[in-house]
């Protein structure tokens, strides 16, 4: 394998020269500021540039934006088996965070380029997480990251060809150009509290909580035991939007933001989604809330990977399965929309399976103990 140094650039001065280098290989603005009678490869196609890197006879050069390690060249020099030298810049998160004076420990940052889905997860993250860096991507760029939001309180900060003199903040609609990273903020993420672990991903410390844990009317709360079994059909990670329909408490939609994904609530009792707020507030998770009866309340929504069904009829069934999410979970109290509800997955082309859950919680009896039922 031939000797690799990959250069960062942040916009500042590169190397006059690249030393030995009979290979030079970076985006073509990068290459214009450097001055070598090297060999040159504009990385275009970046397979095609790894590989001539690779084959090459002699010290190669690699020119890259920012941090060339962070979602940068380096990972893929690696995969082919290079062992490079990495002279690393400042990357254009730190950048755009340092622009608007805010730290970014606790943010998260995501790539939406070069993957089919980039922009669907990247959104579902930036629904989530109060403070998101976002590099954006051919058909993942500032406008359509901002329509995605849409319905969910956000600051958009679009920064441009950062360190350059073309370098510019603006928000979606504004004057931005290519390269950039989109910084998302809710309203109270700009500093945030200190914590101890970088990158903004949390993990819930339980799940599954009790009752208590929630406000409630009268009980009418999904019990912990059918939380548990729902979480792990529901599989709520970042990157994921998860619809609860029939929300009620909003217990099931708060136990999946508590993972991390992003999560939209719906209930037509006003009374109810006054509680999911309440309990969403409580547990530091941003549940978008919508009041209004399913199925005609759903017809904007953006797509779920995955849905709670805890109230409605076949109607409501059938809206959520023409959205084909990846998985749907539906609970009942009674026994009789159980084979319906069935026979419509299955229609649909779901795999369906089926459990019934029982509770019989330890409870004191006049100094000793008995079991009681729970519905």
């Amino acid at each position: 394998m031939p000797d690799v140094t990959v250069y960062g650039h942040d916009g500042g001065p590169l190397p006059a020269t690249v030393g030995p280098a009979t290979l030079l290989v970076g985006g073509a603005r990068h290459l214009a500021d450097v001055s070598s009678n090297a060999e040159r490869v504009v990385m275009g196609d970046v397979a095609a540039a790894v590989d001539r890197i690779t084959d090459h006879d002699g010290p190669v050069a690699v020119v890259a934006s920012g941090d060339p390690g962070f979602f940068g060249i380096v990972r893929t020099l690696r995969r082919a088996g290079v062992d490079p030298v990495v002279r690393p810049a400042v990357s254009s998160v730190a950048q755009a965070f340092a622009r608007l004076g805010l730290p970014w420990d606790d943010a998260v940052v995501v790539s939406a380029h070069g993957r089919d889905d980039g922009l669907r997860r990247a959104a579902n993250v930036c629904r989530a997480y109060p403070k998101v860096a976002v590099l954006t991507g051919p058909g993942a760029d500032p406008p359509a990251l901002a329509a995605a939001l849409e319905g969910w309180r956000r600051r958009i900060v679009v920064a441009s060809r950062l360190g350059t003199a073309e370098e510019r903040l603006t928000g979606p609609d504004g004057d931005w150009t290519d390269p950039n990273v989109v910084l998302v903020l809710a309203e109270d993420g700009a500093a945030g509290p200190a914590g101890w672990l970088a990158g903004g991903v949390r993990m819930p410390d339980g799940w599954a909580l009790p009752e208590e844990a929630f406000h409630h009317r009268a009980s009418m709360i999904t019990k912990a035991e059918v939380r548990a079994v729902a979480l792990a059909h529901l599989a709520p990670v970042p990157g994921t939007l998860v619809w609860d329909l029939g929300a009620g408490s909003g217990s099931v939609a708060v136990e999946c933001g508590r993972f991390g994904a992003a999560v939209i609530a719906v209930d037509r009792d006003p009374a109810a989604t006054d509680l999911v707020r309440a309990n969403a507030a409580q547990h530091g998770v941003d549940v978008r809330v919508v009041t209004g009866t399913a199925p005609e309340a759903l017809a904007d929504l953006p797509d779920p990977d995955a849905v709670f069904v805890g109230g409605g009829g076949p109607d409501v069934l059938g809206a959520v399965l023409d959205r084909r999410p990846s998985r749907v979970v539906a609970a009942f109290a009674a026994v009789e929309p159980i084979g319906p509800t069935a026979a419509a997955l299955a229609a649909a082309g779901y795999t369906t399976g089926g459990a019934q859950l029982q509770a019989n919680r330890l409870t004191d009896l006049a100094g000793r103990h008995r079991l009681a039922a729970t519905n």
